[in-house]
């Protein structure tokens, strides 16, 4: 639980990073500041935002081939930054499961958007990671690490 809830704020800390324009320092201050992320989960929220900033130019190209029919300026910041945060944790955070890490952008999605942004992210990261060879483990995955 305590990797969903720094997956959270890594997602409220690149969200104001891309909208508001916030320092990614600030961001992560005031988004691990307000929460009571233990130690360990504090340090993944900054290492899920540090790593997706520093690769964002390469996550957007992926997200652009398979946002069929959208511009990625189109899609909606949370969805962009959703799926900037898994495809970052996918390919760089190999450790958790490609079911795991795609089930909590689905729940991302619906918590902080709604049910059809969870099927859209589903689809996307499902194509992705088919294309991209990122593993085959979805029975084995659970929204619960």
């Amino acid at each position: 639980m305590l990797r969903r809830a720094a997956r959270a704020r890594a997602l409220q800390a690149l969200f104001a990073i891309d909208l508001g324009h916030t320092s990614p320092e600030l961001a992560l201050e005031q988004v691990i500041g307000e929460s009571e992320l233990p130690p360990r989960a504090a340090a993944f929220t900054r290492q899920l935002v540090e790593g997706t900033l520093a690769r964002q130019e390469e996550l957007d190209t992926i997200i652009s081939r398979y946002a069929t029919g959208w511009r990625l300026e189109r899609l909606a910041a949370v969805d962009r930054n959703i799926l900037r945060l898994a495809l970052y944790e996918l390919q760089y955070h190999r450790e958790t499961p490609v079911g795991v890490v795609i089930n909590e952008a689905i729940e991302l999605a619906k918590g902080f958007n709604n049910e059809e942004a969870g099927k859209f992210v589903n689809g996307l990261l499902d194509n992705a990671r088919k294309d991209l060879g990122l593993g085959e483990d979805l029975e084995d995955g659970h929204s619960g690490d």
